[in-house]
């Protein structure tokens, strides 16, 4: 394995992992890493590239689907009725840990030096 290759794989696993670390730990700075990281990608490898548009992409959704649709989800309903928190919490909590095991199978994927593509949200690159 070249020492170009190395960096790349390097910096997909980064990418993948500052998903997770968005998603897990610390969301915004995370997520401005990977932006960060993301505005450079003509920089490096074609495996990098790929994982850093495709987890940029999945957070960018991520954030549309949990806080958007959460949030949809209690202005449309009653915010003091039951059902509304119920059906919020089981969608924040269905949604966030499909999230999350995407973000581990892309992970995986980054550590194996292969190319990784989100199913649905990770459409708008390749």
């Amino acid at each position: 394995m070249t020492a170009s290759t190395q960096t790349g794989q390097r910096l997909a696993i980064a990418a993948e992992a500052l998903y997770l670390v968005n998603l897990l730990l610390v969301p915004g700075l995370a997520f401005l890493i990977l932006a960060l990281l993301f505005l450079r990608r003509e920089r490096a490898g074609e495996l990098a590239r790929n994982h850093l548009e495709q987890a940029f992409a999945a957070s960018c959704w991520a954030g549309v689907l949990l806080i958007g649709v959460g949030g949809a989800i209690v202005l449309i309903g009653d915010i003091e009725g039951m059902i509304t928190w119920v059906v919020g919490i089981i969608y924040l909590v269905c949604m966030h840990a499909t999230l999350v095991l995407l973000g581990v199978l892309g992970l995986a994927r980054a550590l194996s030096g292969k190319a990784w593509r989100y199913p649905v949200v990770g459409w708008p690159f390749r």
